[in-house]
């Protein structure tokens, strides 16, 4: 009996660990293409996300290698498998995509472009990328 609990709770933490894995290849990586880092930016301005290693994906079904670009506004990278949560801090492209226009008022902010799996779980900060803009 002690072998098959031992056996089921290694199949449960196997799925659990598959839905939010952290990617370890340096072929991995996220970024922002647009705005440059460090740019001036009007109030209204496009962000454009970049991803390679993975698929970009609309949220809602847990796909290995696959998942949807999160916009940061002046917050951390999220850690591996926290949910990223739903506030004007954590805008969400959950139809997968992989540009949009952004509205903020004039001040400085640090931009964080976050991907996370289609249940809106981190790939925690290997899968993150932090710029700096002016908003005038």
């Amino acid at each position: 009996m002690k072998n098959k609990l031992t056996i089921v709770l290694v199949w449960i933490a196997a799925a659990l660990a598959a839905g939010c894995q952290t990617p370890s290849t340096p072929a991995t990586q996220v970024r922002l293409l647009e705005p440059a880092d460090g740019a001036t930016v009007s109030t209204k301005f496009r962000v454009r996300f970049a991803v390679s290693g993975f698929e970009v994906r609309p949220a809602g079904e847990i796909v290995a290698g696959t998942g949807h670009h999160h916009l940061l506004i002046d917050t951390d990278a999220i850690p591996a498998g926290e949910s990223i949560p739903f506030t004007p801090k954590h805008m969400h492209f959950g139809k997968g995509q992989t540009e949009a226009d952004v509205e903020l008022p004039p001040g400085s902010y640090r931009l964080t472009a976050q991907f996370a799996n289609g249940a809106h779980q981190s790939y925690g900060p290997p899968l993150s990328s932090t710029i700096r803009v002016t908003v005038k």
